[in-house]
């Protein structure tokens, strides 16, 4: 973990670094549709970033909210980059609770049952129905508009 000699680093490197996002070229594209925030304003991907300032983004689905702990000229390995910031408490509430409503949340297979009938269910419908009799069909033989 090097510190700059300036003490300020370009935002989008600084998320490179620490390893939110795989590339440098994500984190611009992130930082320009307005998910990452410093200091509960809009940034650019050329913004400066000082040790302290927070910075609120979204991974995904995941949001996040950290403090500058330090900066690094390069990116290395995950236990390495985790030192260079600090989760708020509150963002690590806000994470946990989401995991436990996704962990609680209804099965996505158990919808397509409530979905579209399957051709096997479609027969056993016609059957309860009483077969094919009580279906509309336009046959010739009820008079239908057939020469």
């Amino acid at each position: 973990m090097t510190a700059l000699p300036t003490e300020t680093m370009r935002l989008d490197k600084w998320l490179w670094c620490a390893r939110f996002y795989k590339t440098r070229g994500l984190a611009v594209d992130e930082i320009g549709r307005g998910r990452v925030t410093v200091n509960g304003q809009a940034a650019k991907a050329a913004r400066e970033l000082r040790v302290g300032d927070t910075v609120a983004l979204r991974q995904g689905h995941v949001a996040r909210t950290v403090v500058v702990r330090a900066l690094s000229n390069m990116r290395g390995p995950a236990p390495v980059a985790q030192q260079l910031y600090e989760e708020t408490a509150e963002s690590i509430a806000a994470r946990e609770q989401a995991a436990q409503a996704r962990r609680l949340a209804p099965e996505p297979a158990a919808a397509l049952r409530d979905g579209r009938p399957t051709k096997r269910d479609r027969r056993n419908i016609d059957q309860l129905r009483g077969g094919w009799g009580d279906r509309w069909s336009a046959s010739v033989d009820e008079g239908g508009g057939g020469s």
